[in-house]
C-alpha cells in the first residue's frame, strides 16, 4: 500500500512537471508568436514606408515632368517672340536701307532707277527670296538685310546671288552685284562680306552707310 502511494506521488510529480514544461513551452510559443507578430508589424510598417517613398518619387517625377513642360512651353513662346521681334525689326531695317539706297549707291557710281522689295517666288522647283533689288538699267544690286550678320549667312546669300539670273530671267543680261545690310555683325562677318566682294551697309540710328573703303570694286555674280 505504501509502495502504491509512493508510485502515485511520483506519477503526480511527473505529471505536474510535464504540465509545467507544457506551460513553459506554451509561454515560449506565445512569446515567439508575439515576436513574429511584432516582426510582421515591422515589415508592414517598412512596406508602408517604401510605398510612401515610392509615392513621393512618383510625385517628384510628375513635378519634374510638369516643370520640363513649362520650360519647353516658355522656350517656344520666347522663340516666337524673338521671331516676331526680328521679323518686325527686319522690316523696319529694310525700309530704312531702301530709303537710303539710291543715295548710297549713287555715291558709288551706280545710278539706281528704281528699287523693289521682298521679291520671292519659285522657279523650276527652287524657292527664292531677295530682300531688296536696286536697278540701274545695266546692272542690279541685290541687298540682303539682317538684324545680326554672320559668316554663314553671307555664304548662303552668295550662293543665291550666283543663281539670281536663273531666278530672275528678266535680268539675264544684267550684271549682278550684291550687298549686305546689318545692324550688328558677329564673327567679323562685315569684313568677311567685303572680302567676298559685297557692298557692306551698316544701319545706324535712323540712317544707313556703306562702310566699304573708297575705291572698293564690287564683285560680279552669276
Amino acid at each position: 500500500m505504501m509502495e502504491t502511494a509512493l508510485n502515485f506521488e511520483k506519477v503526480w510529480q511527473l505529471f505536474q512537471e510535464t504540465d509545467r514544461k507544457f506551460q513553459d513551452t506554451d509561454r515560449k510559443f506565445q512569446d515567439t508568436d508575439r515576436k513574429f507578430q511584432e516582426t510582421d508589424r515591422k515589415f508592414q510598417d517598412t512596406d508602408r514606408k517604401f510605398q510612401e517613398t515610392d509615392r513621393k518619387f512618383q510625385d517628384t517625377d510628375r513635378k519634374f515632368q510638369e516643370t520640363d513642360r513649362i520650360l519647353r512651353e516658355t522656350d517656344k513662346k520666347m522663340k516666337a517672340l524673338q521671331d516676331l521681334f526680328e521679323g518686325q525689326w527686319g522690316k523696319l531695317m529694310e525700309s530704312l536701307v531702301e530709303g537710303d539706297l539710291v543715295h548710297l549707291l549713287g555715291k558709288r557710281g551706280i545710278q539706281v532707277q528704281d528699287t523693289s522689295t521682298r521679291r520671292k517666288g519659285c522657279r523650276n522647283g527652287e524657292n527664292y527670296e531677295f530682300d531688296i533689288i536696286a536697278h540701274d538699267g545695266e546692272e542690279i544690286v541685290i541687298v540682303e538685310v539682317k538684324t545680326t550678320l554672320r559668316v554663314g549667312l553671307v555664304d548662303k546669300f552668295i550662293e543665291r546671288l550666283h543663281r539670281a539670273r536663273h531666278y530672275l530671267p528678266e535680268y539675264s543680261t544684267h550684271k549682278v552685284l550684291g550687298a549686305v545690310a546689318y545692324l550688328r555683325a558677329e564673327q567679323a562677318s562685315d569684313q568677311y562680306a567685303q572680302n567676298q566682294g559685297l557692298f557692306v551697309i551698316r544701319a545706324t540710328g535712323d540712317s544707313a552707310a556703306i562702310v566699304n573703303p573708297v575705291g572698293f570694286q564690287p564683285r560680279q555674280f552669276g
